[in-house]
């Protein structure tokens, strides 16, 4: 992140506070996060699109389907716990929905919510990437921590989570 030179004259307006620049340590990790984020992301993408023609995100949304009680889900909770906006969602569903893997159905009590089903085909289609996706986590990730290592990650990401998150009014 951009920071001014401490010697550089910065204006400020007088009823803005100065920010609380990351220090050199700080911005060091925030890198290296973003840098291994990426990687993650485009590895896991890689993989799944070359051994299951689906992306990382399509995977997610038929995952967290095949966990769900009765493989089915509300949309706008399918779309928090994949991290996706409502439309990206819809999206993506309509190409699992060609592709027959899920089918929306109304909301039996909420004429204005919509479910997303996993189909049986979608079922098999996750059930045979999950081998391939686990492996290609196990060597991205986690063969590549220790322990200790991975047991302070879990306590960090847990601590996060635990605090809500990254929500919409971030820094308001």
């Amino acid at each position: 992140m951009p920071r001014p030179d401490d010697d550089a004259a910065v204006p400020t307006a007088a009823s803005s506070p100065e920010p609380r620049w990351l220090s050199d340590d700080e911005q060091r990790t925030w890198r290296a996060f973003l840098a291994f984020g990426a990687q993650l992301d485009e590895a896991l993408d890689r993989q799944l699109q070359r051994d299951a023609g689906m992306p990382h995100a399509y995977y997610q949304v038929l995952a967290m389907l095949s966990e769900a009680p009765g493989r089915s889900m509300r949309m706008s909770e399918l779309a928090r716990i994949t991290s996706s906006s409502p439309s990206r969602l819809s999206h993506a569903v309509s190409r699992l929905e060609e592709r027959g893997w899920v089918r929306r159905d109304r909301h039996p009590t909420d004429r204005r919510g919509a479910v997303a089903v996993l189909t049986d085909d979608g079922y098999a289609a996750v059930v045979a990437a999950a081998p391939g996706h686990v492996a290609a986590v196990r060597e991205v990730f986690f063969d590549r921590v220790d322990e200790a290592q991975l047991a302070v990650l879990r306590e960090v990401f847990e601590e996060l989570a635990e605090e809500g998150g990254v929500g919409p009014d971030l820094g308001g």
